[in-house]
């Protein structure tokens, strides 16, 4: 009898979940397809009449892909280990470091998530520009060397939860601020931290603003901005781009449906609704 009753409630998640994921079956569905007649039809035809494998064939051999790819996981993982370190050192000064003004200023740090990102965007290529660092990788490695609001806000949360008895006594051991950082604090901090890569992760490598704005020359394409070559301005090869973005996405995809419990885990652990 009880089973009966959450029948109701699987049958709308189930019904949810087909919704959410048709925008992903429909972009597998044109991939698969010959060309604009077939993409366009009418009614449309959500299986294809026949399915051409061949376009992922063809969209690895338009461009140098490996040389994208390369960009793209120098960004990545770079950022990643660039962000977590920086994000997490700020995080543990807010948390346990007593210093005048720390409440004032991680106030601040948290009125910067409420700044657009396109607010600041002009005056970062100006000083970018300036910097020579327009067409190079260098301006989407380089801030991330500067925290996060949002990773340092999440870490906070997770070390005010760490007993400050182990502070204590590892200083009565005499470990310095850094040995108690660096040997206490980040290993009691693995859900967050590995939250914090994941979703790094994925903002890196998914991110398109970024490289359409700094990157000009196609050696230092990353993934998502090869994708935008498909798109022209009169006719778009709507079939090899849904192939390439299939491609693309897949590691994001992965990562997420093994990783979601951790993403879960790590956000709920450090005290954020």
């Amino acid at each position: 009898m009880r089973a009966l009753r959450k029948v109701p409630q699987y049958a709308i998640l189930i019904l949810l979940s087909i919704v959410f994921l048709m925008p992903f079956l429909w972009m597998l569905s044109t991939s698969l397809k010959g060309g604009t007649d077939d993409i366009f039809s009418y009614p449309p035809e959500f299986i294809p009449k026949s399915f051409h494998w061949e376009n992922y064939s063809k969209v690895l051999s338009m461009y140098p892909w490996g040389q994208f790819l390369k960009n793209t996981c120098l960004i990545t993982f770079i950022s990643m280990g660039a962000t977590l370190l920086s994000s997490s050192m700020v995080a543990f000064a807010f948390a346990r470091l007593r210093f005048p003004g720390r409440e004032k200023l991680f106030w601040l740090v948290l009125a910067t998530m409420m700044v657009p990102y396109y607010t600041t965007l002009i005056p970062q290529y100006i000083l970018f520009t300036k910097l020579g660092w327009v067409n190079t990788l260098k301006p989407l490695i380089v801030p991330n060397f500067f925290g996060s609001a949002f990773y340092i806000f999440m870490l906070r949360q997770f070390f005010m939860g760490i007993p400050p008895e182990l502070d204590d006594s590892a200083r009565i051991d005499g470990a310095s601020t850094w040995r108690v950082f660096w040997t206490i604090y980040l290993p009691l901090a693995k859900p967050a931290i590995i939250t914090v890569c994941i979703l790094q992760f994925m903002s890196a490598w998914s991110d398109f603003i970024g490289p359409l704005i700094y990157l000009h020359s196609e050696k230092n394409y990353t993934l998502t901005l090869a994708l935008n070559t498909f798109r022209g301005i009169h006719y778009t090869d709507w079939h090899y781009l849904m192939a390439g973005t299939m491609m693309v996405s897949l590691p994001s995809l992965v990562l997420f449906f093994f990783a979601q419990n951790y993403i879960i885990g790590g956000i709920s652990i450090s005290g954020m609704k």
